[in-house]
């Protein structure tokens, strides 16, 4: 297939046929997929719209090479976890496709890349290789072309100082950082920000204890004195990425959909408004799964923005994820 008919402006008219365009791809190119449809009864002929599109459970990715491409792999993508028993390894045959998702997402949702300063506070995913934000984050940064640009590891006083001095010169600026260096960040350096905003990526590593979204980003709003806190929701399985810019709702870009399954049976559809597992299509993963059973929560709202509302409990947590209810 080709990347044009991925990210080229798509309707809602025209996702369907697309989606079922790479179902059709992926059937016959992807034997763990196309085995796990055909273990359903799902075919090409029967498929004929979404809501008949299985998900591939996300569990996969630990123990089998999901691919829809005959091509080695250029980059190996991997969560993170304690041990390689409980890893995902996302087998990415094309980078440039992950680039130009992450890419075209951005200037959707933010507007150019070079308009912008981007910090990134990520200690716990520059502790290991593979990491899919790590290469996000750092293309982003190398584009920006900004000379402030750059990781912060342990050094919270140079981050302060970087982002006070950059505020009082009204520059542009996005801090993109997992959650637990952000509340370190908040708590431990307090400031006014005007021209900064702040985005989490989740996480707590086992660093800080778990908490809702609501009073996470209360504290960082409170701590960066800024109005809201953005959100990226994306993981290391798929290619895309969604994106809020406060109150947890997050938005896809149009390659990319949310539905909600049904906690009890994985195969039934709920409509909007109502909890449920999420199911991810992520056209842009055309040369692995496009079709992704996750082990997180939520709801999906009529204009399509959904919310994630928690995880399921016997899913461990791992990287890339936003948090879990207790």
């Amino acid at each position: 297939m080709e990347s044009n008919k991925i990210f080229n402006t798509i309707t809602e008219e025209k996702f369907e046929p697309l989606a079922l365009e790479v179902f059709c791809y992926q059937y016959t190119n992807n034997p763990i997929y196309g085995e796990f449809c055909r273990h359903l009864g799902a075919t090409q002929k029967n498929v004929q719209n979404i809501s008949q599109i299985p998900f591939l459970p996300i569990e996969f990715f630990k123990s089998k090479k999901v691919v829809s491409s005959t091509q080695n792999a250029e980059i190996i993508f991997s969560s993170s976890g304690t041990t390689s028993n409980n890893t995902s390894q996302h087998l990415v045959t094309d980078i440039k496709l992950y680039e130009q998702s992450y890419l075209s997402a951005f200037t959707k949702f933010y507007g150019a890349i070079k308009d912008y300063c981007i910090l990134a506070l990520l200690p716990s995913y520059l502790e290991r290789k593979g990491s899919s934000l790590i290469y996000m984050a750092n293309d982003l940064i190398e584009k920006s072309k900004h000379p402030a640009s750059g990781f912060y590891l342990d050094d919270l006083n140079g981050l302060r100082d970087t982002l006070i001095e950059l505020d009082k010169k009204q520059t542009k600026v996005i801090l993109i950082g997992v959650s637990f260096a952000l509340l370190d960040m908040a708590e431990n350096h307090p400031m006014k920000l005007k021209h900064t905003i702040v985005m989490e990526t989740g996480g707590m590593k086992g660093k800080r204890k778990e908490m809702i979204r609501e009073e996470l980003h209360q504290i960082l709003k409170e701590g960066f004195g800024v109005p809201q806190i953005h959100s990226e929701y994306g993981m290391t399985e798929l290619l895309s990425q969604a994106y809020s810019n406060g109150d947890g709702i997050f938005r896809t870009p149009p390659w990319m959909k949310i539905l909600i399954r049904d906690a009890e049976d994985p195969l039934t559809q709920h409509p909007y408004g109502k909890t449920g597992g999420i199911n991810v299509i992520d056209l842009a993963n055309m040369n692995s799964c496009s079709f992704i059973a996750t082990q997180d929560l939520g709801k999906i709202h009529k204009d399509g923005s959904f919310e994630i509302l928690g995880r399921f409990d016997h899913s461990d947590i791992r990287g890339c994820n936003l948090m879990v209810l207790e």
